[in-house]
């Protein structure tokens, strides 16, 4: 098991990929602080790791409430015995075109995306640091984080700001013992996203649109990143691994 007695935590792991992060952890023999701003959620997912014999704990957390974030913290440290890993979950997204896009969503999408990832971050790496161990953040990017698409502006400048931010911390804090990295998912199928795949026609663009000729799900998404936030990526830290399917790669013409 790469997590044995390890203390994870895993924001925004109520659903989707965060869900499947914790599972992972769990699996693999972490405790798990699942934190997510609808704690039903969060113990939805706590439920489902115990089941499976794993020990996971869950937290209600505002990701953009800096005071709330500090007090999780210390609280998932106490609760855990340590800490080792954070992932960055969080996430929401915006559908509009740019130039009908409210001041109101573009703060909102910005503030959970980037703020809400920084002060995590922070937060975890000064725990780490204070207690002399080493670490590791991994980060929920996106395609949208080295490309773009049609009106996900927002969505996409604090993608491109989270690559950025990984390499930032990455930078600053290899020598304090803590690597930080990046997952960018292709069209991943969640709970969030399903409706869209009920329509036949969207899902053929989409499988169109990947070298495997297909989406990912979130369990494909989880995997690599436990793989970055375990000793097997020991020399790897700020970088953005983009796990797309060959989205990215190119387009068939």
């Amino acid at each position: 098991m790469r997590f044995k007695d390890q203390g994870c935590i895993v924001t925004g792991g109520g659903s989707g990929i965060g869900r499947e992060v914790a599972l992972g952890f769990a699996a693999e023999g972490a405790h798990v602080a699942v934190a997510d701003v609808d704690l039903r959620a969060a113990e939805s997912t706590v439920e489902e790791a115990r089941k499976r014999g794993g020990s996971a704990h869950a937290f209600a957390l505002d990701v953009i409430d800096p005071k709330a974030v500090t007090v999780f913290v210390d609280a998932a440290a106490r609760r855990l015995g340590r800490l080792d890993v954070l992932v960055n979950s969080a996430g929401v997204r915006e559908i509009s075109p740019v130039l009908e896009l409210p001041l109101e969503e573009w703060n909102r999408v910005m503030g959970i995306n980037v703020t809400g990832l920084f002060l995590c971050s922070q937060a975890f790496g000064r725990h780490v640091v204070k207690a002399g161990k080493s670490g590791a953040i991994v980060n929920l990017a996106s395609t949208l984080g080295v490309t773009a698409a049609p009106n996900r502006a927002a969505y996409t400048a604090s993608k491109h700001a989270v690559v950025g931010l990984t390499k930032e911390m990455g930078l600053e804090l290899g020598d304090r013992g803590i690597r930080v990295n990046a997952v960018g998912p292709g069209v991943t199928r969640t709970a969030l996203t399903e409706r869209y795949f009920q329509d036949e026609t969207y899902a053929q663009t989409v499988r169109s649109l990947h070298a495997l000729g297909r989406w990912a799900e979130a369990s494909e998404i989880a995997k690599a990143i436990l793989f970055l936030a375990s000793d097997d990526a020991s020399f790897i830290t700020g970088t953005t691994l983009v796990v797309d399917g060959g989205w990215t790669a190119g387009k068939k013409m």
